[in-house]
């Protein structure tokens, strides 16, 4: 959980909230550091690509069961796990944070609780949703989050970034047609088959996806823009954001547990059937344990490479991602689910140009407006 959400030093919302993956990309990452030769890049970028990917797929996997509705539970074990290993590795020198401070709790903790809701809310969505409908989704945060800054930041959005959004908002509706059409398609077949329309069948189920993704998209967007805010009262960093997100999210996450899932029984079993059961439980813990990996990988690619770089890895890497959901789970693979991918994944390298390009003249402006002296001005 530590999270979904896409980058830099703080100092800047991250540019890519894709999925509950990148939700925790973005606690970990770290710019303004030296670039290393570029012989050296390809291991990190491969480490990061495969973080992403696996992390998805195992999250995928745990919220796939039928039937499952304990998600709370779920991402309290992630929490859990995930503060273990940070203190672990900060114990064997590996890391770096803070120690536990009150005031710095309290200060934190509303962060916390909008973190537990865009990780609770991106979870049921990927519940309801393929992986490649949700990776694409997801892109729609990103310009929530940028109007967002224009409105209590005085960003701007220049016209290579409004035409990103336009594909963005292009290869979703792409998505919702091809994956709305799916499901009339199933939903057709069961009828005539048995008069008979199941609750899961997919045409139902999806519609509960796409709400919780829309309420995903709002609670991200929020959670990113108050996390820019909050960060300057606390001065966190890399591995402390990590640290108290996770650590605050637990009470909050064991609490909802308790008053709202059902822990009788019957529905532990439905959950967590027997025969199933040890694999589930792995699968979760794994998956606590994945995302301090793909904090570091995350922080090990921006450090070998460069910012530019890292962007641009994180928009091609939404083309793995999705394609994982065809590979792993059977998710659709047609003229409409892949050209929604596709233009997803174009997406995503336009708005990262357009996001290096806008860095390149701001830079420019802060050294005066790009202009070059010609003459040393004299006394």
């Amino acid at each position: 959980m530590a999270n979904n959400a896409t980058s830099g030093d703080y100092k800047s919302v991250p540019n890519d909230e894709q999925d509950i993956v990148q939700v925790k990309k973005a606690l970990a990452t770290g710019t303004g550091v030296e670039t290393a030769p570029p012989q050296n890049a390809m291991f990190p970028i491969l480490a990061y690509c495969g973080a992403s990917i696996l992390m998805t797929v195992v999250n995928k996997f745990c919220l796939s069961g039928r039937g499952f509705s304990m998600n709370f539970l779920l991402l309290g074990i992630q929490s859990v796990v995930c503060v273990i290993c940070v203190a672990v590795s900060k114990k064997l020198g590996l890391i770096s944070f803070r120690d536990y401070d009150n005031a710095d709790a309290k200060k934190w903790f509303p962060i916390s609780c909008l973190l537990v809701g865009v990780i609770y809310t991106g979870s049921k969505s990927l519940q309801f949703l393929s992986i490649p409908v949700y990776t694409i989704f997801k892109n729609l945060t990103i310009i929530l989050i940028a109007y967002g800054e224009v409105i209590w930041f005085g960003g701007r959005v220049t016209s290579l970034t409004l035409v990103s959004f336009v594909i963005m908002v292009l290869s979703s509706i792409i998505a919702a047609w091809s994956d709305i059409s799916q499901s009339i398609e199933t939903l057709h077949a069961a009828w005539s088959a048995t008069g008979v329309i199941p609750p899961d069948t997919p045409a139902l189920t999806s519609r509960a996806g796409y709400l919780w993704m829309l309420v995903n998209c709002l609670t991200t967007a929020a959670y990113v823009l108050s996390m820019r805010k909050r960060i300057k009262l606390t001065g966190f960093k890399d591995w402390d954001t990590m640290f108290y997100n996770n650590l605050l999210s637990i009470p909050v996450l064991i609490v909802f547990s308790l008053l709202i899932e059902d822990w009788g029984a019957e529905n532990l079993n439905r959950n967590f059937p027997p025969d199933t059961r040890n694999v589930l439980l792995f699968a979760i813990v794994f998956s606590g344990a994945a995302a301090v990996g793909i904090s570091y990988t995350t922080a090990w690619c921006v450090r070998t490479t460069s910012s530019t770089t890292y962007s641009m890895v994180g928009a091609l890497n939404k083309l793995p991602v999705a394609a994982s959901g065809m590979v792993f789970f059977g998710d659709p693979v047609n003229v409409g689910s892949v050209s929604a991918v596709t233009t997803g994944f174009i997406a995503g390298i336009v708005y990262a140009i357009a996001k290096n390009n806008q860095k390149k003249e701001d830079a420019l402006r802060e050294r005066g407006d790009g202009i070059i002296p010609l003459h040393a001005r004299r006394p």
